[in-house]
């Protein structure tokens, strides 16, 4: 009989018990309701800081620059980023002979480091080490002024790759554009801006180049972008003989049946 009576009832269970954990389960989203997952932002590389990357490249040209008959000149010139914090000359003591001059300095990489601080790496050319490579941590202190945050450290260069073959492009078929492109080409470097003028289009803008280049041949031709950009490969030589192999790019247009130059790579207004 008991199996009968527990046949009969059961379904009512399982009918309550489920009607139960459905009430309890509505009484959790009222009292504490799920908070939807936001994901976080995407991290977008903030404006270059150029009065911190200067700060930086200042300093590892007084680091790297000195003299053996003058050995309180790297004490002096690094003073006012040192202080009373740190080790005079940031540490550097210079040998007894000799001396070193950079040639040229720059930022090549920089990262942040958290804080407010950012660790720049600096490529100084000098004279007797030759490339060099320093990392400088600045920060920035009361009123957001600049300083240096702990010492310099010499490291290898960011990574590189050799070049890539360079993409095969459809050729030019038109001889007329073909005709133009060079002709532009040859004025362009040549610097004739009369003789440049008749193959520009009415708003083109072209920013010359100060070094005077006779175009020797043009290599190649081919469309980058559909039918309105065309990559050129020169030869090029200087009145001094240096000869360049060059690749510009030169915005094209079909103007009332003939074809104009409407930008020869770089756009000077932007």
């Amino acid at each position: 009989m008991w199996r009968i009576r527990l046949g009969r009832e059961l379904p009512r269970y399982l009918l309550s018990v489920a009607a139960t954990c459905g009430l309890l389960a509505s009484a959790r989203l009222l009292v504490a309701p799920p908070h939807p997952r936001i994901p976080a932002p995407a991290r977008t590389p903030g404006p270059a800081d150029r009065a911190a990357e200067g700060y930086a490249v200042l300093f590892a040209r007084r680091y790297l620059t000195w003299e053996a008959s003058h050995p309180q000149s790297v004490e002096q010139s690094l003073q006012a980023f040192t202080g009373p914090g740190m080790e005079a000359g940031a540490g550097e003591v210079i040998p007894a002979t000799g001396e070193q001059h950079v040639e040229w300095a720059e930022v090549v990489q920089a990262r942040e480091a958290g804080a407010g601080r950012e660790v720049y790496t600096v490529a100084a050319d000098t004279d007797t080490a030759g490339l060099l490579y320093l990392t400088v941590s600045v920060g920035h202190g009361a009123g957001g002024s600049l300083l240096l945050e702990g010492y310099p450290a010499f490291v290898g260069a960011p990574s590189s790759a050799a070049a890539p073959q360079p993409a095969s492009l459809p050729e030019v078929s038109e001889p007329a554009l073909a005709t133009v492109v060079t002709r532009a080409l040859r004025n362009y470097l040549a610097g004739s801006v009369g003789e440049l003028a008749a193959d520009l289009t009415a708003d083109a803008r072209v920013s010359l180049p100060p070094l005077a280049l006779t175009l020797e041949s043009v290599q190649h031709l081919g469309w980058v972008e559909g039918a309105r950009t065309v990559a050129a490969v020169v030869q090029a030589h200087d009145e001094r003989g240096v000869q360049y192999l060059l690749d510009y790019e030169l915005d094209v247009a079909r103007q009332q049946g003939r074809w104009e130059v409407a930008a020869i790579q770089t756009d000077p207004d932007s």
